[in-house]
């Protein structure tokens, strides 16, 4: 099965984003004359990947000092080459053989409801270090704009966001959407998350199939590698990568599910299988009924594939430290046992857990009380740098700077936003859900409660609890002075029912500042199948994360 993710159902056209990026490379590629071999970052080659077939590129790894010299492409622009790093050519006498260009990756489809713009540190740069991404953002979705017209209405909550908003405004200002040409637009809604408003959300262990496959396995640009001796394949040593999107139709049916209704699913479709091919091999069959069967068989191979996977993935989930740690969770979220929680993240630390699984606790016990009492603070503080070194003063450093481990120096709010946003659901039904909370078996993912909120009536109705978290909140409405001719009313009105007669409705690009989860994107297209439900939703992220990957970028790596 092709990495490269089918975008035929997406809600707008995808494909033209690809395409767009592809005959970009294409004419940096052309631009060099003869034979070429493009050399690309080990980081940057899976990106590459969800745009054109690795067997179309031939790809050669030079040594490491080299690697990032030939072509670098990251988000927007080539990065510069270092001073040092060009010496290191002009010594090998390559320097002036080489061609240095740069494409213009906005954003790559990473299915057909998800654009990423790639952007590994956006969370850690703006929160920490000072610097940022957003203008990148914001000209990524302005890009956007110039294909599917300018979004009428925005809704951004977070400083991040707002500032977002602000600069894809200025550039309407500077660089503007011609409306009369592009006629109605096809996206109804922007809605931009900042990360820091969410930080409870990443930090708790997704539920989901793709959000567990990401937890324990490490889901890289649309792809999982693996031994191969997983998947069945006995070759001693050999790792492979399996693709996970949906053009995978087993894969997009149990994706969103919880993790422990998905073992049920894979077991009834096995169990089905096995019945019908005893009935073929004892009864006389029709025509059609033997058509119907190897139908079934076609799908064998995604069925073996996934009972391997979940098969892996229950060593891990059935693991009493898991199954301890995520009762943990359910007690921080809750915010009713400070001592509880305190002890059991002092005593990780005296085990020498391995410091992102302590860290990633560390925050959430911090930010769902608003920082810890000095003494608590000053205490943990000492303790991370006796056990893991003292080399790690900059990573706790980073975290303080970003406010995710802080002295307390005011009431933590979140029991109010818990209850006002009802993000612990009792009794939660992970087999027949009726809430969002299903993805993490019974807390509903703040983000997605935003969201929700964001689609359904604005922010007004909840600016009360808005102010309780952290960043601004901004509503636009984005009127564009132009004359409306009849011959455009009269396309609209076509367009508008056209839609309602094939099932479409409206278009909401829902932005996440610092990544998102699998987990929130999963509660996200769960409310897109609900009934009455008047919307579309398009997922953009700056990277794909989990509570793992997002703690790492604030962790220093020294020497």
């Amino acid at each position: 099965m092709s990495q490269i993710p089918n975008l035929e159902n997406a809600p707008i056209n995808l494909s033209a984003i690809r395409a767009r990026a592809q005959a970009e490379l294409e004419t940096i590629l052309k631009n060099v004359r003869g034979e070429k071999c493009l050399v690309i970052d080990p980081k940057l080659s899976g990106s590459l990947s969800l745009l054109v077939q690795s067997s179309e590129l031939k790809l050669k790894v030079l040594p490491s000092e080299l690697r990032n010299m030939v072509l670098k492409l990251r988000h927007l622009t080539a990065e510069p080459i270092q001073t040092d790093r060009t010496k290191i050519l002009e010594e090998e006498k390559v320097h002036e053989l080489l061609s240095i260009g740069e494409v213009p990756l906005y954003m790559i489809p990473l299915d057909e409801d998800v654009l990423s713009f790639e952007l590994d540190l956006a969370q850690k740069e703006y929160l920490a270090d000072g610097d940022t991404s957003l203008w990148h953002i914001a000209k990524s979705i302005h890009n956007l704009e110039f294909s599917f017209g300018v979004i009428p209405n925005v809704r951004a909550k977070g400083k991040a966001a707002t500032r977002v908003a602000d600069i894809l405004n200025r550039m309407q200002a500077e660089e503007p959407v011609n409306t009369s040409d592009m006629g109605i637009p096809e996206i109804n809604t922007l809605v931009l998350l900042d990360r820091e408003v969410d930080m409870v959300t990443p930090m708790c262990s997704q539920l989901t199939y793709e959000g567990l496959l990401d937890e324990f396995l490490g889901v890289n640009d649309g792809a999982v590698e693996l031994d191969a001796s997983i998947m069945g394949v006995q070759q001693e040593g050999k790792k492979i990568k399996v693709p996970l999107n949906s053009s995978d139709k087993l894969f997009k049916e149990i994706r969103d599910l919880n993790f422990e209704v998905v073992v049920q699913v894979l077991r009834q479709k096995a169990t089905s299988m096995k019945q019908d091919y005893t009935e073929i091999s004892t009864t006389s069959q029709t025509v059609s009924e033997l058509k119907d069967f190897v139908k079934k068989l076609n799908s064998l191979p995604e069925m073996t594939r996934h009972i391997n996977l979940a098969q892996h993935l229950s060593t891990f989930t059935s693991k009493p430290s898991f199954l301890g740690r995520l009762d943990m969770e359910q007690t921080l979220v809750e915010a009713q046992s400070y001592d509880i929680c305190f002890d059991y993240i002092e005593e990780m630390i005296h085990k020498q857990e391995p410091l992102v699984n302590v860290l990633r606790l560390l925050i959430l016990f911090s930010v769902t009380n608003s920082g810890l009492p000095k003494k608590n603070f000053d205490y943990l503080r000492r303790e991370l740098l006796h056990s893991y070194g003292f080399e790690h003063i900059a990573t706790l450093n980073n975290l303080e700077k970003a406010g995710l481990f802080r002295k307390q120096d005011s009431r933590s709010n979140w029991l109010t936003i818990k209850r006002a946003l009802q993000l612990v659901v009792e009794d939660t039904d992970t087999a027949n859900p009726n809430d969002i909370s299903y993805v993490f078996s019974g807390y509903a993912p703040l983000s997605i409660r935003l969201v929700q909120q964001a689609i359904r009536s604005g922010w007004r109705p909840i600016e009360e609890i808005l102010r309780l978290l952290p960043g601004p909140h901004s509503e636009i409405k984005r009127v564009q002075i132009c004359v409306i001719q009849f011959s455009d009313l009269i396309k609209y009105c076509i367009l508008h029912y056209s839609r309602l007669a094939d099932g479409r409705r409206s278009l909401v690009l829902v932005v996440f500042i610092g990544g998102v989860t699998f987990a929130e994107i999963s509660a996200l297209r769960f409310l897109c199948s609900q009934e009455g439900m008047a919307y579309d939703l398009i997922v953009g992220t700056t990277k794909i994360v989990n509570g793992q990957t997002l703690t790492e970028t604030f962790i220093e790596k020294l020497g």
